[in-house]
């Protein structure tokens, strides 16, 4: 088949895999070890919070290892919550993330429709053991032909680095021919952007793109990846 792309890079979080469910789970999972039941307007208050500190790691204002306490000291002050073993909280937040999933757009069928037509690589700026975890559980891991995360790599998108990273470690060299497929215009379309890729956006809420940067294409439902692969699809 004289197909566009040869290589696909697939963001995880809120592009394969439901982040939303996972973070509900692991919140309401550590909440009731301290006592306490989270409510709907404290979870999306978190996910604000959450949200801001990922911004800040891509910006390179701050480091994973003052983020992954950092969101949770931030809630914990504006809730009023005392007396909490950090440590402990943060490390049971991360087993609790890993331990379930939900696919999105029936990802793992689209992905293995593709296996055999495209290398197909995961870039992931989230924690690794929490990532290998989630992406083992559920079948995800099988349809890739590698796993790229921005803690083992020394960078994290959009770092150009982290990209040219990956680029020395899979096959296709021909930058053209490589996809990158990511619900974050600040990380995935940003970073794919600077490293010369194309990049498709998953907008799946069809929110404006009010930023900078432009992706190659831009889709609302991942099945249209599989037109995109073939050069069927429309930028």
């Amino acid at each position: 088949m004289n197909q566009k792309f040869t290589t696909i890079l697939w963001d995880v979080d809120d592009t394969l895999l439901d982040f939303g469910y996972s973070q509900r789970y692991a919140l309401g999972k550590c909440f009731g070890s301290i006592g306490r039941e989270i409510t709907e307007e404290e979870t999306a208050l978190y996910a604000r919070i959450n949200n801001d500190y990922w911004k800040r790691l891509e910006l390179g204002q701050i480091s994973k290892k003052e983020l992954l306490p950092g969101r949770f000291l931030t809630l914990f002050s504006a809730l009023g919550i005392g007396g909490v073993n950090l440590e402990a909280f943060c490390q049971e937040y991360q087993d609790a993330l890993g331990s379930v999933f939900s696919f999105l757009d029936d990802s793992l069928t689209i992905c293995r429709k593709l296996q055999g037509c495209v290398k197909q690589y995961v870039i992931s700026n989230g924690v690794a053991v929490t990532q290998y975890r989630k992406l083992k559980l559920s079948g995800l891991d099988k349809v890739m032909d590698g796993i790229f995360i921005s803690e083992q790599v020394g960078y994290h998108k959009p770092d150009e680095r982290f990209f040219v990273h990956c680029l020395k470690h899979i096959m296709e060299k021909d930058k053209g021919r490589i996809l990158v497929v990511g619900d974050s215009l600040s990380s995935d379309i940003k970073g794919g952007i600077g490293a010369g890729l194309p990049t498709c956006w998953y907008n799946k809420d069809g929110i404006a793109n009010n930023s900078s940067y432009k992706p190659d294409y831009e889709i609302s439902c991942l099945s249209k990846i599989v037109d995109i692969v073939a050069g069927e699809g429309g930028a």
